[in-house]
């Protein structure tokens, strides 16, 4: 794939819309990173989720007037870029993702698996 050739960002249940709620520099920072993506680069300051999760999820961060925002992504794929989540981290302590919210994002890794399988066929990277 070309450089040039910007992938399409697949945002699997309400992320989109979470990211849509988030604050302006929240949408900014988190858009900056996808488009990073889906021309084919790797997101700046983006690892791997961790936390159990597999290792083709990555997390990004971002702080806004003391709270922390993280979205959950896959680039993986050659053909698009999955948005799987988009949260505010709530937790007062600690450093770990709540069990609802990775049950969630593991939920929609396994839906963008399927939607790959079915949309690109059963030879792509998966």
């Amino acid at each position: 794939m070309s450089d040039h050739t910007r992938r399409p960002l697949i945002a699997l249940g309400a992320s989109l819309d979470d990211l849509g709620e988030m604050p302006i520099e929240i949408r900014r920072a988190f858009g900056r990173a996808i488009r990073v993506a889906q021309y084919g680069a790797f997101p700046e300051d983006s690892r791997p989720f961790g936390e159990g999760l597999p290792r083709e999820v990555l997390k990004l961060i971002e702080s806004h007037h003391g709270d922390t925002y993280r979205a959950a992504v896959v680039v993986e794929f050659p053909e698009c870029v999955y948005l799987l989540h988009v949260f505010k981290k709530k937790a007062s302590s600690g450093k770990a993702t709540p069990k609802p919210v990775l049950d969630t994002i593991r939920a929609r890794w396994s839906a963008a698996k399927e939607h790959h399988r079915i949309t690109y066929g059963p030879g792509s990277k998966t």
